[in-house]
């Protein structure tokens, strides 16, 4: 009994922007504690190769992929009506998809602004919703929001970012406190840089570089797989008294003083 705690199997988990860098290490991750996968991103051939893999590596276990865009609201009502006729229910979901423009406060066009919340918060926020029922369904299920450290102080991926994070944590609370009676547990991660195609740019400046890892005490950028650990704890049975959290993945950078 003690070791189910800390598997998933036959658990069935709904991921979004599963084709590459966290989402994707995130499906590894709950595949490799027995959950079956619907993964979803944007793009269908990236997203392909990557149910591809994680079906080679699990053949046991169902792995399921729907290219979708998850700003879309057509495109989130496909998803759940997909995740509908392929279960018996949800027991996780994973908001992982989202995005960014990084600009000067006035410099925003409101389209990007409100792009940029759309992506990243009411995408969340009606995913939930809609994956609501299927998740009643169990006893208990967990959702999992990746948030970001800029959601909790200033970093220099730009005010709507920050803003956009900061909505997403607070969600995670009041769904977590609104949803406790239905078996819902929800919770979050709020990484620092992480080794993926996104920063890959910016940590490419020698001068940046320097500067993020003198305000990370240990002294590194982040791997996508150390999110997908925070994140697969979560929503493992042995954190089943662990809801509304905030977990950063950051290598201390919250907590650095001067």
């Amino acid at each position: 009994m003690t070791t189910n705690r800390w598997r998933l199997d036959g658990q069935l988990a709904l991921v979004t922007g599963a084709s590459a860098g966290i989402g994707l290490a995130i499906a590894r991750e709950l595949a490799g504690l027995g959950a079956h996968l619907l993964l979803v991103a944007r793009e269908e051939d990236p997203l392909q190769e990557a149910r591809d893999e994680l079906a080679e590596r699990h053949p046991q276990q169902d792995i399921l992929a729907l290219a979708a865009d998850v700003a879309d609201d057509e495109d989130r009502q496909a998803i759940l009506d997909w995740a509908e006729d392929h279960g018996e229910g949800l027991h996780i979901l994973v908001n992982n998809a989202g995005g960014n423009v990084t600009r000067a406060a006035v410099d925003y066009t409101e389209d990007e602004w409100r792009g940029i919340f759309e992506s990243n918060v009411f995408s969340a926020f009606e995913l939930s919703r809609y994956a609501h029922p299927l998740l009643a369904r169990h006893a208990a299920s967990s959702i999992v929001n990746v948030g970001s450290v800029s959601g909790i102080t200033h970093v220099r991926s730009g005010v709507v970012y920050g803003m956009s994070k900061a909505a997403l944590h607070q969600m995670t609370r009041n769904l977590a406190a609104e949803w406790a009676e239905d078996g819902i547990r929800v919770n979050a991660v709020a990484p620092w840089y992480i080794r993926t195609r996104r920063t890959s740019g910016p940590l490419s400046d020698p001068d940046y570089y320097e500067e993020v890892i003198a305000r990370t005490p240990m002294g590194r950028i982040g791997e996508p797989e150390e999110v997908a650990s925070a994140v697969a704890f979560l929503c493992l049975p042995a954190a089943s008294y662990v809801t509304g959290e905030c977990i950063a993945v950051d290598g201390g950078f919250l907590r650095y003083g001067f």
